[in-house]
Protein backbone atom coordinates (compact mmCIF):
# COMPACT_ATOMS: atom_id res chain seq x y z
CA UNK A 1 0.00 0.00 0.00
CA UNK A 2 1.51 3.54 -1.03
CA UNK A 3 2.46 5.42 1.34
CA UNK A 4 0.31 9.48 1.77
CA UNK A 5 2.71 10.72 4.66
CA UNK A 6 6.26 10.27 4.97
CA UNK A 7 8.35 11.67 7.61
CA UNK A 8 12.26 11.49 7.44
CA UNK A 9 14.99 12.12 9.94
CA UNK A 10 12.46 14.90 11.62
CA UNK A 11 14.29 16.66 14.43
CA UNK A 12 13.47 19.85 16.34
CA UNK A 13 15.77 21.45 18.83
CA UNK A 14 15.10 24.58 21.74
CA UNK A 15 17.51 25.47 23.13
CA UNK A 16 19.04 23.53 25.79
CA UNK A 17 16.65 20.87 24.96
CA UNK A 18 16.68 18.52 21.76
CA UNK A 19 12.86 17.61 21.81
CA UNK A 20 13.03 15.21 19.00
CA UNK A 21 15.69 13.37 17.69
CA UNK A 22 15.84 11.95 14.26
CA UNK A 23 12.73 10.28 13.55
CA UNK A 24 11.14 8.52 10.72
CA UNK A 25 8.00 6.55 9.72
CA UNK A 26 5.30 6.58 6.99
CA UNK A 27 1.86 6.39 6.83
CA UNK A 28 0.04 4.36 4.29
CA UNK A 29 -3.11 5.58 2.98
CA UNK A 30 -6.42 4.14 4.50
CA UNK A 31 -5.06 3.22 7.66
CA UNK A 32 -4.75 4.43 11.08
CA UNK A 33 -1.03 5.20 12.31
CA UNK A 34 -0.66 5.95 16.31
CA UNK A 35 1.92 7.87 17.86
CA UNK A 36 2.37 6.80 21.65
CA UNK A 37 4.48 8.50 24.31
CA UNK A 38 4.55 9.18 28.11
CA UNK A 39 5.15 13.05 28.78
CA UNK A 40 7.99 14.75 27.43
CA UNK A 41 8.13 11.80 24.93
CA UNK A 42 8.11 14.31 21.95
CA UNK A 43 5.40 12.85 20.55
CA UNK A 44 3.36 16.69 20.27
CA UNK A 45 6.27 18.18 18.46
CA UNK A 46 6.63 15.91 16.07
CA UNK A 47 2.57 15.92 15.44
CA UNK A 48 2.31 19.74 15.30
CA UNK A 49 5.57 19.35 12.86
CA UNK A 50 3.22 17.26 10.28
CA UNK A 51 0.72 19.66 10.70
CA UNK A 52 2.87 22.68 9.79
CA UNK A 53 2.20 24.63 13.58
CA UNK A 54 5.39 24.07 14.32
CA UNK A 55 8.54 24.48 12.06
CA UNK A 56 11.18 21.76 12.17
CA UNK A 57 14.95 22.14 12.80
CA UNK A 58 15.69 19.26 10.04
CA UNK A 59 14.37 16.75 8.10
CA UNK A 60 11.57 16.42 5.90
CA UNK A 61 7.65 15.33 5.37
CA UNK A 62 6.36 14.50 2.08
CA UNK A 63 2.82 13.87 1.21
CA UNK A 64 1.53 12.58 -1.39
CA UNK A 65 5.24 11.96 -2.64
CA UNK A 66 5.73 16.08 -2.45
CA UNK A 67 7.26 18.47 0.18
CA UNK A 68 4.35 18.90 2.30
CA UNK A 69 2.49 22.64 1.32
CA UNK A 70 -0.10 23.89 0.40
CA UNK A 71 -1.45 20.51 -1.35
CA UNK A 72 -1.12 19.25 2.27
CA UNK A 73 -2.78 22.05 3.73
CA UNK A 74 -5.67 21.98 1.23
CA UNK A 75 -6.41 17.90 1.90
CA UNK A 76 -5.98 17.86 6.04
CA UNK A 77 -8.30 17.75 8.66
CA UNK A 78 -6.89 18.22 12.10
CA UNK A 79 -8.95 18.15 15.34
CA UNK A 80 -7.19 19.19 18.01
CA UNK A 81 -6.65 18.39 21.77
CA UNK A 82 -8.24 21.91 23.14
CA UNK A 83 -10.29 24.15 20.45
CA UNK A 84 -12.66 27.03 21.23
CA UNK A 85 -15.69 27.78 19.07
CA UNK A 86 -17.20 31.20 18.62
CA UNK A 87 -19.45 31.68 21.10
CA UNK A 88 -23.10 32.37 20.73
CA UNK A 89 -23.51 29.93 17.58
CA UNK A 90 -25.28 26.64 17.11
CA UNK A 91 -23.70 23.72 15.86
CA UNK A 92 -25.19 24.16 12.27
CA UNK A 93 -24.40 27.87 12.28
CA UNK A 94 -20.50 26.68 13.56
CA UNK A 95 -20.47 23.76 10.57
CA UNK A 96 -21.33 26.79 8.36
CA UNK A 97 -18.78 28.91 9.28
CA UNK A 98 -15.64 26.53 9.32
CA UNK A 99 -17.63 24.97 5.58
CA UNK A 100 -17.50 28.79 4.04
CA UNK A 101 -13.45 29.16 4.99
CA UNK A 102 -12.45 26.28 2.41
CA UNK A 103 -12.73 25.87 -1.59
CA UNK A 104 -12.43 22.47 -0.82
CA UNK A 105 -15.99 21.24 0.43
CA UNK A 106 -17.16 17.84 2.20
CA UNK A 107 -21.16 17.54 1.57
CA UNK A 108 -22.44 18.88 4.52
CA UNK A 109 -25.00 16.43 5.27
CA UNK A 110 -23.19 13.80 5.06
CA UNK A 111 -20.31 15.27 7.48
CA UNK A 112 -23.82 15.90 9.98
CA UNK A 113 -24.58 12.26 9.43
CA UNK A 114 -21.22 10.43 10.10
CA UNK A 115 -20.98 12.33 13.05
CA UNK A 116 -24.32 12.12 14.81
CA UNK A 117 -25.22 15.52 15.10
CA UNK A 118 -28.85 15.77 13.30
CA UNK A 119 -30.07 16.11 16.57
CA UNK A 120 -28.05 18.71 17.96
CA UNK A 121 -27.78 21.84 15.11
CA UNK A 122 -29.77 24.07 16.80
CA UNK A 123 -28.23 23.73 20.16
CA UNK A 124 -25.92 26.23 20.86
CA UNK A 125 -22.25 25.16 21.01
CA UNK A 126 -21.44 25.89 25.10
CA UNK A 127 -24.33 23.48 25.88
CA UNK A 128 -23.16 20.44 24.42
CA UNK A 129 -21.48 17.61 26.71
CA UNK A 130 -18.11 16.52 26.10
CA UNK A 131 -18.52 13.61 23.70
CA UNK A 132 -21.13 16.05 21.84
CA UNK A 133 -18.52 18.84 21.42
CA UNK A 134 -15.81 16.16 20.24
CA UNK A 135 -18.17 15.02 17.80
CA UNK A 136 -18.63 19.00 16.35
CA UNK A 137 -14.98 19.31 16.36
CA UNK A 138 -14.45 15.79 14.13
CA UNK A 139 -16.82 17.01 12.18
CA UNK A 140 -15.27 20.64 11.70
CA UNK A 141 -12.35 18.79 11.00
CA UNK A 142 -13.65 16.49 8.05
CA UNK A 143 -15.22 19.90 6.41
CA UNK A 144 -13.09 20.28 3.92
CA UNK A 145 -13.17 16.57 2.72
CA UNK A 146 -10.00 15.65 4.35
CA UNK A 147 -7.58 12.68 2.71
CA UNK A 148 -5.50 12.80 6.09
CA UNK A 149 -6.86 13.84 9.52
CA UNK A 150 -5.34 14.09 12.65
CA UNK A 151 -6.53 12.98 15.60
CA UNK A 152 -4.74 14.81 18.90
CA UNK A 153 -6.10 13.34 22.33
CA UNK A 154 -9.67 13.16 20.91
CA UNK A 155 -11.66 11.33 23.87
CA UNK A 156 -9.25 13.28 26.19
CA UNK A 157 -11.85 13.22 29.12
CA UNK A 158 -14.75 11.54 27.84
CA UNK A 159 -16.96 8.73 30.07
CA UNK A 160 -16.45 5.07 28.51
CA UNK A 161 -19.50 4.94 26.47
CA UNK A 162 -18.80 8.69 24.46
CA UNK A 163 -15.00 7.25 23.96
CA UNK A 164 -16.92 3.84 22.74
CA UNK A 165 -19.14 5.93 20.47
CA UNK A 166 -16.39 8.25 18.99
CA UNK A 167 -14.03 5.03 18.04
CA UNK A 168 -17.24 4.14 16.52
CA UNK A 169 -17.60 7.13 14.41
CA UNK A 170 -13.89 6.89 13.57
CA UNK A 171 -14.02 3.36 12.21
CA UNK A 172 -16.70 4.28 9.88
CA UNK A 173 -14.47 7.61 8.53
CA UNK A 174 -11.90 4.96 7.99
CA UNK A 175 -13.82 2.63 6.16
CA UNK A 176 -14.18 5.21 3.53
CA UNK A 177 -10.33 5.66 2.54
CA UNK A 178 -9.67 8.42 5.07
CA UNK A 179 -5.97 8.26 6.75
CA UNK A 180 -6.00 8.61 10.39
CA UNK A 181 -2.91 10.36 12.53
CA UNK A 182 -3.84 9.55 16.12
CA UNK A 183 -1.91 10.08 19.17
CA UNK A 184 -4.06 8.83 22.17
CA UNK A 185 -2.62 8.16 26.18
CA UNK A 186 -5.20 5.43 25.98
CA UNK A 187 -3.73 1.84 25.48
CA UNK A 188 -7.01 0.28 24.62
CA UNK A 189 -8.13 3.09 22.18
CA UNK A 190 -4.53 2.87 20.10
CA UNK A 191 -5.03 -1.30 20.02
CA UNK A 192 -8.75 -1.07 18.58
CA UNK A 193 -7.96 2.46 16.25
CA UNK A 194 -4.62 1.79 14.88
CA UNK A 195 -3.22 -0.15 12.19
CA UNK A 196 0.58 0.75 13.35
CA UNK A 197 1.41 2.17 15.81
CA UNK A 198 5.00 4.33 16.64
CA UNK A 199 6.19 4.00 20.51
CA UNK A 200 8.06 7.27 21.39
CA UNK A 201 10.21 8.48 24.05
CA UNK A 202 13.12 11.10 24.94
CA UNK A 203 12.09 12.38 21.19
CA UNK A 204 13.09 8.67 19.33
CA UNK A 205 11.01 5.94 18.27
CA UNK A 206 11.44 3.00 20.70
CA UNK A 207 9.40 0.60 18.98
CA UNK A 208 7.22 0.51 15.85
CA UNK A 209 4.69 -2.14 13.80
CA UNK A 210 1.20 -3.00 14.64
CA UNK A 211 -0.15 -3.78 17.58
CA UNK A 212 -0.05 -7.40 17.34
CA UNK A 213 3.44 -7.90 15.64
CA UNK A 214 4.88 -5.77 18.81
CA UNK A 215 3.19 -7.86 21.27
CA UNK A 216 4.01 -11.17 19.90
CA UNK A 217 7.91 -9.88 19.46
CA UNK A 218 8.28 -8.73 23.04
CA UNK A 219 5.96 -11.55 25.05
CA UNK A 220 5.70 -15.15 24.72
CA UNK A 221 4.00 -15.65 28.05
CA UNK A 222 0.46 -14.66 29.22
CA UNK A 223 -0.21 -12.96 33.16
CA UNK A 224 -1.70 -14.90 35.78
CA UNK A 225 -3.28 -12.92 38.42
CA UNK A 226 -4.41 -14.00 41.94
CA UNK A 227 -5.00 -11.98 45.44
CA UNK A 228 -1.43 -11.60 47.38
CA UNK A 229 -3.38 -13.06 50.81
CA UNK A 230 -4.15 -16.82 48.11
CA UNK A 231 -0.08 -16.94 47.31
CA UNK A 232 0.91 -17.47 51.45
CA UNK A 233 1.42 -20.92 50.85
CA UNK A 234 3.84 -20.55 47.75
CA UNK A 235 7.68 -21.77 48.98
CA UNK A 236 9.88 -19.11 49.25
CA UNK A 237 12.59 -20.69 46.35
CA UNK A 238 10.85 -20.58 43.71
CA UNK A 239 13.74 -20.92 41.22
CA UNK A 240 13.03 -24.32 39.78
CA UNK A 241 8.89 -22.92 39.06
CA UNK A 242 7.96 -22.04 35.15
CA UNK A 243 7.41 -18.91 35.89
CA UNK A 244 7.95 -15.37 37.73
CA UNK A 245 6.16 -13.42 39.72
CA UNK A 246 5.94 -9.39 40.60
CA UNK A 247 3.27 -8.03 43.42
CA UNK A 248 1.81 -4.88 43.40
CA UNK A 249 -1.47 -3.30 45.20
CA UNK A 250 -2.22 -6.50 46.44
CA UNK A 251 -2.11 -9.09 43.31
CA UNK A 252 0.42 -11.45 42.39
CA UNK A 253 1.38 -11.27 38.49
CA UNK A 254 2.94 -14.59 37.38
CA UNK A 255 4.51 -14.71 34.01
CA UNK A 256 4.55 -18.25 32.44
CA UNK A 257 4.66 -20.04 28.86
CA UNK A 258 3.57 -22.69 30.15
CA UNK A 259 0.08 -22.33 31.42
CA UNK A 260 -0.66 -26.47 32.63
CA UNK A 261 2.57 -26.25 34.31
CA UNK A 262 1.86 -23.29 36.18
CA UNK A 263 -1.18 -24.30 37.24
CA UNK A 264 0.17 -27.78 38.96
CA UNK A 265 2.64 -25.95 40.42
CA UNK A 266 0.51 -23.88 42.16
CA UNK A 267 -1.99 -26.97 42.88
CA UNK A 268 0.45 -28.71 44.37
CA UNK A 269 1.86 -25.76 46.60
CA UNK A 270 -1.84 -25.67 47.72
CA UNK A 271 -2.52 -22.29 46.15
CA UNK A 272 -6.18 -21.77 46.09
CA UNK A 273 -6.90 -20.94 42.38
CA UNK A 274 -10.81 -19.77 42.77
CA UNK A 275 -10.03 -15.88 41.99
CA UNK A 276 -7.48 -17.16 39.07
CA UNK A 277 -7.54 -14.39 36.12
CA UNK A 278 -5.79 -15.10 32.87
CA UNK A 279 -5.19 -12.52 30.13
CA UNK A 280 -2.41 -11.80 27.73
CA UNK A 281 -0.02 -9.37 27.64
CA UNK A 282 -1.45 -5.97 26.20
CA UNK A 283 -0.31 -2.57 25.02
CA UNK A 284 -0.39 -1.04 28.50
CA UNK A 285 2.07 -3.85 29.42
CA UNK A 286 4.20 -3.31 26.58
CA UNK A 287 3.96 0.54 26.79
CA UNK A 288 5.19 0.32 30.56
CA UNK A 289 7.73 -2.24 30.21
CA UNK A 290 9.32 -0.04 27.52
CA UNK A 291 8.75 3.32 28.56
CA UNK A 292 8.64 2.43 32.69
CA UNK A 293 7.11 3.07 35.19
CA UNK A 294 8.49 6.20 36.44
CA UNK A 295 5.69 9.02 37.46
CA UNK A 296 6.06 11.64 34.48
CA UNK A 297 5.82 15.37 34.70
Amino acid sequence: MAAILEVIDLVKTYPGVEAVRGISFSLAAGTCFGVLGPNGAGKTTTVEMIEGVTEPTSGEIRYKGERAGKRFRNEAGIQFQSTSLQQFLTVGESLKLFHSLYTRHANLEDVVEDCSLGDLLNRDTRKLSGGQFQRVLLAIALINDPDILFLDEPTTGLDPQARRNFWALVERIKARGKTIMLTTHYMDEAYVLCDKIAIMDNGVIIAQGSPDDLLRAHYNEVVMQLPADDMVNLPDDISSAPFRTMQHNGTVEIYTADIQATIGYLTNSEIPLGQLRIRPFNLEDLFLDLTGKELRA
